[in-house]
C-alpha cells in the first residue's frame, strides 16, 4: 500500500469528525432568514444526530492506542481549526444581528440560543481536549474557547478537581444517585467556581505562593473573559453584550448537561483515610454511537478517557458492559431526558442498581454507604 493511499485513507476515516462545521451555515441561516429556521440547530444537534445513530449503528472497534500523533494529523485539525470558525461567527452575529429589523427580539435570542448549543456541545467539548494536551498552543485555543462562553475556570476545575476525584463526594460535577439536573445544575455553578478557586490556590500555597500571584491562572481567565465582554459591547452594543450572555449561559448548560449524565450515580469505593480506588472504565457511562461520537469526538468513550486522560480523542478505546457501564443512547437525546427528572430517573436509576450489583456486590445497604461518606453538616 503507497503512502499516498494511506493518507487518503486517513482523511477518509478522520473526515466524519469534521460534521461540526456544516453547523456553522444553519446558523447564518438562522440569522438571515429568522423565522422557523432558528429551531434548525437545536434540532440538528438534538435531533437529527440521534436519527443518524439509530441508522449508523454502533462502533465498538478500537483504534491501535500506540498510533502516533504525526499519524493524527487529520483528526488533531479539526481541534484546531475550530476556534477561529467560532470565533469568527460569533463576532459576525455580534456585528449582524443586533441591527437586523427583519428578526425581532425572540428571532434574535433564538439565534444565539443555537450559536450557544454549538459552542456548549462543540466548542467546550473541544476546548477539553485541547486542555488536556501538552502543546502551548492546545492549551491557549482551550482558554480561548472557554473564555468565549465565560466558563474559563472549567479548565482548574477539570484537570485540577474532576480527573483526581471523579466519583467520589470531593466531585462536584459527579451527579448523586437520584438527584435530579434541576438540583445538580445549580448546585455545580456554585461548587465548581469554588472547588476550581480553592484547588489552584493549594497549588500556590504549595510553591509558597499567595492567591494574588500573578501565576494564578484565575487572572488570564478574568482577562480573557473581560475581553470577550468588551468585544461584545463594541461590536453589538449592549444588545450585543446581552445576546453574548445568552450564547455563554446556554453553553454552560449544555456543558453540564453532559456532565450531570457522564457519571451519574456512579461511585469509587472508599478505602479508608479520605483514599479511594483508582478510577477504572467502570466509573463513567459510555456510548458507542457513531454519529454522536462524531460530533462530540469521542467524547462518549469516556471510560478511557478517564482512565488514560492524556490520550487524544482518536485512540479512546471502548468497553464492553463487563468493564464500563452503557447508556442505552447517545448523549443527544440523553441530555433531553436528563431535562425530564421522572423520565431520566426511570431510565437510569434501574441501570446504577444493576451497576452496583454487578460491580459491587458486598455493598448491600448503599443509602448507609452514602450517608457515611457524606455526613450532614456538623458531624
Amino acid at each position: 500500500m503507497t503512502a499516498s493511499t494511506l493518507k487518503i485513507e486517513d482523511v477518509t476515516q478522520a473526515l466524519p469528525f469534521w460534521l461540526s462545521l456544516a453547523l456553522v451555515p444553519l446558523v447564518v441561516l438562522a440569522a438571515v432568514q429568522g423565522g422557523w429556521t432558528i429551531v434548525i440547530v437545536p434540532a440538528a444537534t438534538w435531533w437529527l444526530f440521534t436519527i443518524l445513530d439509530r441508522l449508523t449503528g454502533k462502533e465498538e472497534r478500537n483504534a491501535d492506542p500506540m498510533t502516533p500523533d504525526a499519524a493524527l494529523g487529520w483528526y488533531r485539525a479539526i481541534t484546531l481549526l475550530w476556534f477561529p470558525v467560532q470565533f469568527a461567527l460569533l463576532c459576525w452575529l455580534l456585528w449582524y444581528v443586533p441591527q437586523a429589523d427583519h428578526l425581532d427580539t425572540v428571532e434574535k435570542i433564538g439565534v444565539f440560543f443555537g450559536i450557544g448549543v454549538i459552542s456548549g456541545a462543540v466548542g467546550i467539548n473541544y476546548s477539553h481536549e485541547l486542555m488536556h494536551q501538552k502543546s502551548r498552543l492546545e492549551r491557549w485555543l482551550a482558554d480561548l474557547l472557554l473564555a468565549s462562553v465565560l466558563y474559563s475556570h472549567f479548565r482548574s476545575e477539570h484537570l485540577r478537581v474532576h480527573h483526581l476525584w471523579v466519583g467520589t463526594p470531593r466531585d462536584p460535577v459527579t451527579a448523586r444517585y437520584n438527584e435530579g439536573f434541576h438540583r445538580f445544575f445549580p448546585r455545580v455553578l456554585v461548587q465548581c467556581l469554588m472547588s476550581a478557586w480553592s484547588a489552584e490556590s493549594a497549588m500556590l500555597a504549595r510553591r509558597g505562593l499567595r492567591w494574588w500571584n500573578l501565576s494564578n491562572p484565575f487572572w488570564r481567565y478574568a482577562g480573557l473573559q473581560g475581553g470577550m465582554c468588551l468585544l461584545a459591547l463594541g461590536l453589538g452594543g449592549w444588545a450585543g453584550l446581552g445576546l453574548f450572555m445568552v450564547q455563554a449561559a446556554v453553553a454552560i448548560w449544555q456543558l453540564e448537561l453532559v456532565n450531570y449524565i457522564e457519571h451519574y450515580g456512579l461511585t469509587r469505593r472508599h478505602l479508608g483515610d479520605g483514599r479511594y480506588e483508582h478510577v477504572l472504565p467502570r466509573h463513567s457511562w459510555n456510548a458507542t454511537y457513531k454519529a454522536s461520537n462524531w460530533l462530540l469526538i469521542n467524547l462518549q468513550r469516556h471510560s478511557d478517557h478517564h482512565y488514560k486522560p492524556d490520550r487524544r480523542f482518536p485512540l479512546l478505546q471502548t468497553y464492553d458492559e463487563d468493564e464500563a457501564p452503557q447508556l442505552p443512547m447517545g448523549y443527544p437525546v440523553m441530555t433531553i431526558a436528563a431535562m425530564i427528572p421522572p423520565l431520566w430517573k426511570r431510565v437510569m436509576n434501574p441501570r446504577v442498581r444493576e451497576w452496583r450489583r454487578r460491580f459491587y456486590p458486598d455493598i448491600t445497604d448503599w443509602h448507609a454507604y452514602n450517608k457515611a461518606l457524606n455526613p450532614p453538616p456538623g458531624q
